[in-house]
Protein backbone atom coordinates (compact mmCIF):
# COMPACT_ATOMS: atom_id res chain seq x y z
CA UNK A 1 0.00 0.00 0.00
CA UNK A 2 1.71 3.18 -1.20
CA UNK A 3 1.10 6.53 0.48
CA UNK A 4 -1.28 8.82 -1.34
CA UNK A 5 -0.50 12.36 -2.46
CA UNK A 6 -2.37 13.83 0.51
CA UNK A 7 -0.36 11.75 2.99
CA UNK A 8 2.91 12.84 1.39
CA UNK A 9 1.79 16.48 1.49
CA UNK A 10 0.95 16.20 5.21
CA UNK A 11 4.37 14.70 5.93
CA UNK A 12 6.12 17.49 4.00
CA UNK A 13 4.16 20.12 5.89
CA UNK A 14 5.01 18.52 9.24
CA UNK A 15 8.70 18.44 8.35
CA UNK A 16 8.58 22.12 7.36
CA UNK A 17 6.89 23.04 10.63
CA UNK A 18 9.32 21.00 12.76
CA UNK A 19 12.57 22.01 11.05
CA UNK A 20 11.65 25.33 9.48
CA UNK A 21 12.25 26.28 5.86
CA UNK A 22 15.76 27.57 6.56
CA UNK A 23 17.15 24.30 7.88
CA UNK A 24 15.73 22.01 5.20
CA UNK A 25 18.27 23.01 2.49
CA UNK A 26 21.09 22.53 5.00
CA UNK A 27 19.79 19.05 5.88
CA UNK A 28 19.49 18.12 2.20
CA UNK A 29 23.03 19.38 1.52
CA UNK A 30 24.44 17.27 4.34
CA UNK A 31 22.47 14.26 3.12
CA UNK A 32 23.86 14.69 -0.41
CA UNK A 33 27.42 14.94 0.96
CA UNK A 34 26.86 11.75 2.91
CA UNK A 35 25.57 9.88 -0.15
CA UNK A 36 28.54 11.09 -2.25
CA UNK A 37 30.96 10.02 0.46
CA UNK A 38 29.29 6.62 0.70
CA UNK A 39 29.48 6.07 -3.07
CA UNK A 40 33.13 7.16 -3.10
CA UNK A 41 33.86 4.71 -0.30
CA UNK A 42 32.23 1.88 -2.23
CA UNK A 43 34.22 2.76 -5.34
CA UNK A 44 37.49 3.01 -3.41
CA UNK A 45 36.74 -0.27 -1.65
CA UNK A 46 36.31 -2.07 -4.97
CA UNK A 47 39.71 -0.83 -6.19
CA UNK A 48 41.45 -1.97 -3.00
CA UNK A 49 39.92 -5.46 -3.02
CA UNK A 50 42.15 -8.02 -4.77
CA UNK A 51 40.57 -10.26 -7.34
CA UNK A 52 39.43 -13.61 -5.99
CA UNK A 53 41.75 -16.44 -6.92
CA UNK A 54 40.10 -19.38 -8.64
CA UNK A 55 39.55 -22.39 -6.37
CA UNK A 56 41.47 -25.56 -6.92
CA UNK A 57 39.47 -28.74 -7.37
CA UNK A 58 40.51 -30.07 -3.93
CA UNK A 59 39.45 -26.82 -2.21
CA UNK A 60 36.09 -26.85 -3.97
CA UNK A 61 35.45 -30.43 -2.85
CA UNK A 62 36.34 -29.58 0.76
CA UNK A 63 34.10 -26.49 0.75
CA UNK A 64 31.07 -28.29 -0.72
CA UNK A 65 29.25 -30.64 1.67
CA UNK A 66 29.16 -34.19 0.46
CA UNK A 67 26.04 -36.31 0.03
CA UNK A 68 27.26 -38.65 2.81
CA UNK A 69 27.27 -35.91 5.43
CA UNK A 70 23.69 -34.94 4.55
CA UNK A 71 22.46 -38.50 5.19
CA UNK A 72 23.68 -38.49 8.79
Amino acid sequence: MAPSAIQILIIVLLVMVLFGTGRIPMIMENLAKGVKSFKKGLKDGDEDTPEAAPMKKEQAEEAAPSADSKAE
